[in-house]
């Protein structure tokens, strides 16, 4: 009603001074305010009322395309302001949701042709400004600005904030009265380097990972003392995102910490922080409250109950709902936790009773998961299927370092496993390509005399396959080692182990296979997912943010890609990965975990994370030109390698199409300034310690721009899937995937060994992941494999119109269709009984690259970034 008024009143003044004659540009804008139950309070909301009265409302100028100033160095001219209209009288929804306000703006024929608008918001909150769209803009009709941006009041800004339309500008071709304005756009981004952020801030901008430790937590002690990862030769690493937190008070050369109860608070840029939609906010509080008012109550719990699961009977009941008595725990849980995280937390049903839900793994069968088959078959199909590799001489040969470690050459002898391969010697064998190893030993020996002095008790490993005639593989044999009691220079002593299915040596069997898979589980979740998908897409997000223009076409061809992964990952070095977090309370290389990473990170190749060149230097395929995608497998059956190469091969398609619009020829790709400063601080500074490799693409043809543009979205997207959404599937059920191993191998004569023989089961159990652990660890990765209600898949982009250009829409749309189809395929391959590996003993359909997904935990669906 007031709203009505307000206009009646505006066309009455208009018709008496004349003012209704102008040409006037209608526009719409979509933003979300910020909200009464999103992290608010609703006195900001009053406030903004009250400053719109009294005419401190948000105003929206436009900027020329075609029309320079000047007075203003030559920038595009700048229009009246306008304002939106219906700030008081437009109900903000109670949830998060969008809002639709109306502005007009005065036609100003110095104008032209709008080609950015600037924002002033002057009100005391800020909100989310999504689109700006003109209508019968005169000569040019329909203009899009797609924003996507949080927009805080004015006085928090040095320099006003800029929108641009959407189209694409390669730097060359920028219109001239728009390039001061781009220009000064990624200087504010990039800021000065100094001062700590605050969360209005939105700059981006690097640091090593000197935020792990925290020494001001027990400055006396050692326990939480971490190496600062990065800018060094011994502990190389990816840099992060800057946060300009003070140094520590114990180590200048470290950064203070946050307190737990602060960590959605550590700085990332406002951009990158989980959307507004609530189950993404959700989740990170989740992982916070698991920490923080669990642990201490699960743990004294744990501690209060002497007896360990006694049987995988015990373990299996955590999917059928298990008691938790009355006391600290539960009045812990009740009084922190609100009802709709508590439900999905725990799934109580007001009794204190706890349910997780069950793991495809043991859905369809609850013992299929320790027949030898299927501890094979995950290397090529399961959690981590990226490190199996094609043996290629016998016995296995190490590569560290003589000198310092002795022989490290495996101990495993034709004797073990010749009798095994189906009438074939060894060197025919190999010859024939027919024998495989899952290889742990070289990365873990040179840290297992340190790891072996916490709780944990491990093994560095080697594991021996023979492929049989049915496609599928069998375990030959199981080589656990250790450093030598008189010193690393006297090589490992090792034991060597191999198949049998009854008595204590079916037992030994059982252990030596879940020692291996520890490795595996340790090497995946601090190798395979953190470093080679989280932490180096980090730099990525970083540079082009800080060197190509949102309207450059290469950032808006990545841009999606790099959703949510800043803000996951602050997250993670806050609880998960620092000192004392929950990784290493739950992954067997406890304190080394990061440090491990570091170390696996000197020999960490750019060019090698294409799944092409990573397949062939694992043995895995050759080259041959007739076959699809270039590349023969040496194993058909392979799924993770053959739904991949798929997938690679879209988005190689995809990118090949885009690319080639706007870079006709290599000249376009040198002459670009913007990109060849984007490629150069990722090599001199988002990946400083290795700027000097000579394998970094040299950025002089578009073939190189391709290439690398493949490889980031192929990590960003497809390889992050394979290894993360499959946590909870395989792993939910912690034995089949153990993480931790507390006790070594019982030896003959000793009471462990005695336990083996009479109570396996409860052996299997004391050895590996404990109680408390489990509860930890299967409650952290289901939440870690779950999507959110708003994923944005590969092939799909949040906004419809994020590009003007007709010809990368249409390739876009073809990307899409072709990513349909290869999801046909996949369901087509998983009903194909001739496929033994793709289902498995478990019955378990390989899905964890089908393109899209539903919301929740479905073991399958690729998100377009590392967004969790």
């Amino acid at each position: 009603m007031l709203q009505s008024i307000l206009e009646m009143l505006h066309s009455i003044i208009g018709a008496i001074t004349g003012e209704n004659n102008r040409i006037l540009i209608r526009g719409t804008v979509v933003l979300m305010k910020k909200n009464v139950l999103d992290f608010t309070d609703f006195r900001s909301s009053i406030i903004d009322r009250v400053y719109e009265l009294v005419g401190k409302g948000v105003s929206l100028q436009l900027v020329s395309t075609n029309h320079a100033d000047p007075t203003n160095g030559l920038q595009g001219k700048v229009g009246k302001p306008a304002y939106l209209k219906g700030w008081i009288t437009t109900i903000t929804p109670l949830t998060a949701g969008e809002s639709v306000f109306k502005v007009t703006f005065d036609h100003d024929a110095e104008i032209g042709q709008p080609g950015a608008f600037i924002i002033r918001n002057n009100h005391r909150s800020e909100f989310y400004l999504r689109t700006l769209t003109l209508e019968d803009v005169p000569g040019h009709g329909r203009i899009h600005f797609v924003c996507n941006s949080w927009v805080y009041p004015a006085d928090k800004y040095d320099t006003d904030r800029v929108f641009f339309t959407n189209q694409t500008y390669v730097p060359s071709e920028t219109p001239g009265p728009l390039r001061g304005y781009r220009e000064s756009e990624l200087v504010n981004l990039r800021g000065d380097g100094t001062g700590e952020l605050k969360e209005w801030d939105r700059v981006y901008d690097y640091a090593y990972y000197n935020d792990l430790g925290n020494l001001d937590r027990d400055p006396k002690s050692t326990k939480y003392d971490r190496p600062v990862l990065g800018g060094s030769v011994e502990y190389p690493y990816p840099r992060r995102g800057r946060t300009g937190r003070p140094p520590s008070e114990t180590d200048p050369n470290t950064e203070s910490r946050l307190p737990l109860l602060m960590s959605l608070n550590i700085y990332v840029p406002r951009d990158e922080r989980f959307g507004h939609i609530k189950k993404s906010d959700f989740l990170a509080y989740l992982l916070k409250a698991l920490v923080q008012f669990l642990l201490p109550e699960f743990e004294a719990l744990c501690d209060s109950t002497p007896n360990e699961f006694d049987s995988f009977q015990d373990v299996f009941d955590l999917y059928e709902g298990f008691k938790v008595p009355d006391g600290p725990l539960l009045d812990k849980i009740k009084e922190n936790i609100p009802l709709e995280m508590l439900k999905e937390l725990v799934r109580t049903d007001g009794e204190g009773l706890f349910k997780f839900p069950t793991p495809q793994v043991i859905k369809e069968d609850k013992s299929a998961w320790r027949t030898d088959k299927e501890f094979a078959r995950e290397m090529l199909a399961g959690l981590n299927p990226v490190l199996i590799r094609l043996l290629q001489e016998f016995p296995p040969e190490s590569k560290l370092d003589p000198e310092v470690y002795g022989n490290q050459n495996s101990s495993i002898t034709k004797e073990h496993i010749e009798n095994h391969l189906d009438g074939l010697t060894i060197n025919k064998a190999l010859e024939k390509k027919r024998l495989f190893i899952l290889d742990h030993h070289d990365t873990l020996m040179p840290y297992l005399r340190r790891i072996n002095t916490t709780s944990t008790k491990t093994y560095a490993s080697r594991t021996v396959l023979f492929l049989k005639d049915d496609g599928t593989l069998k375990p030959l044999a199981i080589e656990l080692s250790i450093p030598h009691p008189d010193g690393d220079k006297f090589g490992a002593v090792s034991k060597i182990y191999t198949p049998a299915e009854h008595g204590v040596e079916g037992s030994i069997w059982q252990l030596a296979k879940a020692y291996a898979a520890v490795n595996d589980s340790g090497h995946h979740q601090l190798l395979s997912h953190w470093l080679n998908t989280h932490a180096v897409i980090e730099p990525f997000v970083i540079a082009t943010n800080r060197q190509l223009s949102v309207l450059h076409p290469i950032n808006k061809l990545l841009d999606p890609h790099f959703r949510d992964t800043m803000n996951i990952n602050a997250l993670a070095r806050q609880i998960l990965i620092n000192a004392g977090g929950v990784v290493e309370s739950t992954v067997y290389p406890s304190k080394y975990s990061m440090e491990m990473s570091s170390v696996v990170y000197k020999n960490w190749v750019f060019t090698e994370q294409a799944l092409p060149a990573d397949l062939i230097n694992r043995g895995m395929a050759e080259r041959d030109l007739d076959a699809p995608h270039g590349l023969r497998l040496v194993l058909d059956d392979y799924p993770y390698a053959v739904d991949g190469l798929e997938i690679w091969s879209a988005i190689e398609t995809w990118v090949e199409d885009y690319c080639s619009f706007y870079y006709k020829t290599y000249e376009m790709v040198e002459k670009d300034s913007e990109l060849q400063s984007w490629w150069k601080e990722l090599r001199e500074e988002g990946n400083g310690d290795k700027e000097d490799e000579p394998w970094w693409p040299k950025m002089h043809t578009v073939k190189e721009l391709i290439d690398t543009c493949t490889i980031i979205i192929w990590v960003a997207s497809a390889l992050h899937a394979a290894v993360n959404f499959g946590q909870y599937p395989y792993a939910g059920f912690l034995p089949n995937r153990p993480t931790i191993s507390r006790r070594f191998m019982p030896e003959e004569g000793t009471p462990e060994y005695e336990e083996l023989k009479s109570n396996p089961e409860k052996a299997f159990l004391k050895t590996n992941t404990a109680q408390l652990q489990t509860l930890l660890g299967i409650s952290l990765i289901e939440i870690l494999s779950r999507h959110s209600s708003d994923e944005v898949y590969l092939g799909q982009r949040d906004t419809p119109e994020w590009t003007q250009d007709a010809t990368p829409l249409k390739a876009f749309e073809k990307f899409g269709r072709k990513l349909a189809d290869i999801e046909e395929n996949i369901i087509k391959r998983n009903g194909d009984e001739k496929f033994k590996n793709r289902v498995g003993p478990v019955n378990m359909p390989y899905s964890l690259l089908y393109p899209t997904s539903e919301g929740g935990l479905t073991g399958k669906g690729i998100p377009n970034s590392v967004s969790i």
